[in-house]
C-alpha cells in the first residue's frame, strides 16, 4: 500500500485538471493505497519568494501542512495544464516557497554538487496540453515537463518520474475527455 500525494496545480479548480486529480484519487484508493491532495488553489500563501535563497520566509500553516503530506509520501502525482509553454504561476510559486536548500536539497560546502533530500520517492506528471503530445515534445521539447522532471523532482531527488500528456484539451468533445478520465483512473488503480 502507497502513501500517495495528488498536487493539483491548476488555479481553477472547476478545471479539467481537477477531474483528472479525482479520477486518479478513485483509481489509487480502489487499490487500497492511502491518498492526500494539495489542492494549490486552495492553499493560503504568498507564491513569491522575494528574497530568493538570501533570506528565508516563515511558511505559512497551508504550506507547512502540504510540506508534511509531500515528505509521507511514497509518490506524488502532479496534474496540472501547460501555458505558454510552463505551468501556472501559482504552482511554480508553490515550488518556489517549498522546495527549498536544506528542505529538498542541500548544497555541499564548497562544492558544486548537492545532496538530493526527497529520495525514495516516486512521481507521475499529469499535464494538459492543447495541441498532440508528439508536437509538444518535438517542435517546443517540452520545456513544462523538463522543467517540473529534471530541475524540480529529479534534483532533489524524486525518482523515477513518468509523464502522461493529456490533449490536445481545446479541441476535444466528451468522448475523449471520458477516455482520458478512465486513462488516469487506471494509472491510479494500478499504482502508477
Amino acid at each position: 500500500m502507497k502513501e500517495i500525494v495528488i498536487i493539483n496545480g491548476h488555479p481553477n479548480t472547476n478545471s479539467f485538471n481537477t477531474a483528472l486529480a479525482e479520477r486518479y484519487k478513485e483509481g489509487a484508493e480502489q487499490s487500497g493505497s492511502t491518498v492526500q491532495q494539495i489542492i494549490v488553489a486552495d492553499l493560503a500563501f504568498d507564491p513569491n519568494l522575494q528574497y530568493g535563497y538570501n533570506r528565508r520566509i516563515e511558511l505559512e500553516p497551508d504550506l507547512r501542512e502540504a510540506w508534511k503530506k509531500i515528505k509521507a509520501a511514497d509518490h506524488l502525482v502532479w496534474v496540472h495544464p501547460v501555458w505558454w509553454g510552463g505551468f501556472p504561476a501559482i504552482l511554480k510559486g508553490f515550488i518556489d516557497r517549498l522546495f527549498l536548500p536544506g528542505r529538498a536539497f542541500r548544497y555541499r560546502d564548497d562544492s558544486v554538487w548537492w545532496d538530493r533530500l526527497l529520495t525514495g520517492i516516486s512521481a507521475r506528471i499529469i499535464t494538459t496540453i492543447d495541441q498532440p503530445a508528439w508536437y509538444y515534445r518535438l517542435i517546443y521539447g517540452s520545456p513544462s515537463v523538463k522543467s517540473l522532471k529534471r530541475s524540480v523532482l529529479k534534483f532533489c531527488g524524486v525518482s523515477p518520474v513518468s509523464v502522461n500528456y493529456i490533449g490536445s484539451i481545446r479541441d476535444s468533445n466528451e468522448k475523449d475527455r471520458k477516455k482520458w478520465l478512465k486513462k488516469v483512473y487506471h494509472l491510479g488503480v494500478n499504482l502508477k
